[in-house]
């Protein structure tokens, strides 16, 4: 751990544990009834290709716990991790559910953050976990880093989206949700979408269009069952 003071030394290891206990609670109550389109992640685990799995940040909740349970067939997950006190906060948290924590900014240093993404995707086969429109918005668009991350690895962007019948919204920039305890829950991933090493201005945003369309597209299909 970075050198902290006592006290946010503190504050990150109470709230690792109260969000650990949280978490665990509602992923232990809420029941995973459906998982459409899993043949896609299945497919490229069995190949043992690295693959940048993609959901709304609005949906962290159940996308880490679907993928946390990839790591039984194999799949080396990771995430983006701030290099802040509360990023250890979350970084800790991972690193208990064995997680990688992949430390970086995509906002402060950004050039720093893509570098240490290629390097987990091709040195050490890690599929880095991303929420495009994170982490400040705006909710729902798709950035152009994922993008730019699959032109440069050739790793290919894998669409995910959970809904439930019953949940909160917080009062977040993207609605954060939280599945309430006992709820239903559908998760929908889609095709792997392939970016090509050499786009022009033109083809990259047509490649993020792409992308932002199918996030929303196995979003609205996840929801299909609960609207």
């Amino acid at each position: 751990m970075p050198q902290y003071n006592f006290k946010k030394r503190l504050k990150i290891f109470y709230g690792k544990h109260l969000l650990k206990l949280i978490v665990r609670f509602l992923w232990a109550t809420c029941r995973i009834e459906a998982v459409v389109g899993e043949e896609h992640l299945k497919e490229l685990a069995a190949d043992q290709k690295a693959f940048i799995p993609c959901f709304w940040h609005e949906l962290l909740i159940f996308g880490v716990y679907y993928l946390w349970q990839l790591q039984k067939q194999g799949v080396n997950i990771g995430f983006l991790v701030s290099p802040s006190a509360d990023g250890e906060l979350g970084a800790q948290l991972l690193d208990s559910y064995g997680i990688k924590a992949i430390r970086g900014s995509a906002t402060r240093t950004g050039a720093q953050a893509m570098q240490a993404l290629y390097s987990a995707i091709k040195k050490e086969g890690v599929c880095p976990a991303n929420s495009p429109d994170g982490p400040k918005g705006p909710a729902r668009e798709f950035k152009m880093g994922t993008i730019m991350l699959a032109q440069l690895t050739q790793a290919p962007i894998v669409p995910l989206a959970y809904a439930t019948d019953k949940a909160w919204r917080l009062k977040s920039w993207d609605k954060f949700v939280v599945p309430k305890p006992f709820s239903r829950i559908k998760i929908v991933i889609g095709q792997p979408i392939y970016v090509a090493k050499k786009l022009d201005k033109d083809a990259q945003e047509a490649a993020r269009r792409q992308a932002e369309t199918a996030l929303n597209e196995v979003l609205q299909l996840a929801q299909t069952d609960f609207d």
